[in-house]
């Protein structure tokens, strides 16, 4: 099984790392249908909640994206360092190539606001090769989605307060 790694996001923001971390790992079941509604449709527990290693949820896309779920394991959670690890482990954007897709995000204070940096590692199935292409078609998703979190966030100060 080879693994390919790939840096998501590494982007400084004007908007505080606590209520980064909110908006994007803690609160992410509310925020990113609101915000994302055209990606995500919605974000499930499966089991646990956001505050807790061990919770999985799915994220259900909203029509017109070519996937329909994935679900999604939190591994190691540090609320107050703002880091976290997570494993995508099933789902269709998984395809026959991948066996799961590890993520880890660290959120850093940076002036008044953070430094952001978001690292995918892709662990493919026995000897399949994911593409660069395959993996930036994702990864390019994940990296609007976040823009579009950030400025929800500079033009609304009292969210994920």
């Amino acid at each position: 099984m080879g693994v390919s790694t790939y840096t998501v996001v590494d982007e400084a923001s004007s908007v505080a790392p606590a209520r980064l971390f909110k908006a994007l790992c803690l609160d992410n079941h509310n925020v990113f249908p609101t915000v994302t509604p055209q990606v995500i449709k919605s974000i499930d527990f499966v089991e646990g909640d956001s505050t807790v290693v061990g919770c999985v949820k799915q994220f259900n896309f909203a029509e017109g994206v070519p996937y329909k779920y994935l679900k999604s394991k939190v591994d190691e959670l540090d609320v107050e360092n703002y880091y976290v690890k997570y494993t995508t482990f099933e789902g269709d954007v998984l395809g026959d190539v991948l066996d799961c897709v590890v993520y880890e995000a660290k959120i850093e204070p940076n002036g008044s606001g953070s430094h952001y940096k978001l690292t995918a590692h892709f662990h493919a199935k026995g000897d399949a090769v994911l593409s660069k292409d395959d993996a930036e078609t994702g990864l390019q998703s994940m990296q609007m989605s976040y823009k579009a979190i950030e400025e929800y966030l500079c033009n609304n100060p009292q969210a994920c307060t």
